[in-house]
């Protein structure tokens, strides 16, 4: 059993950690120059798992932000050409966003960085080092207790 100071210690060094991670992904998206916000970057990524072009609301629920938010963040996608609005065939009255080419393009950009990213976060560990974390990080994730043999 761990006590409060370590919890403490533990909750400090992840809140240390994903501070690095978004400063270490935000240079990285800087240094290829695809003007996109770490915000953009991430409706992009969360558009490009959709099935069909989704509309705004239910990008503000996936994203778990307000509607307004989205559609700050669609303005500068769309002035910038990564995605368009487009009128859902069924419902003309209805408005969905969906990736353009330079969108899908940015999209491959943005996972080059978050992968040069991850590469410069991870050098110091080893391979064991990295599978240990990535188990480790899979049961915070699933909030699922790894149980002992």
């Amino acid at each position: 059993m761990t006590s409060p100071d370590s919890d403490g210690l533990l909750a400090e060094q992840l809140l240390r950690l994903t501070r690095r991670v978004h400063r270490i992904q935000k240079h990285h998206l800087e240094q290829r120059d695809l003007g996109i916000t770490p915000a953009q970057s991430r409706l992009l990524r969360t558009l490009a798992h959709w099935g069909s072009p989704p509309r705004m609301a239910d990008l503000a629920e996936r994203l778990e932000v307000v509607p307004r938010a989205v559609t700050t963040l669609v303005d500068g996608l769309e002035a910038s050409g990564k995605v368009r609005r487009v009128p859902d065939p069924a419902n003309r009255r209805v408005i969905r966003i969906e990736l353009t080419d330079d969108g899908r393009k940015a999209l491959g950009e943005l996972r080059a960085a978050r992968r040069s990213a991850a590469e410069e976060i991870l050098a110091p560990l080893t391979e064991q080092q990295r599978a240990a974390l990535g188990g480790l990080l899979d049961t915070l994730i699933d909030g699922t207790p790894v149980r002992s043999c």
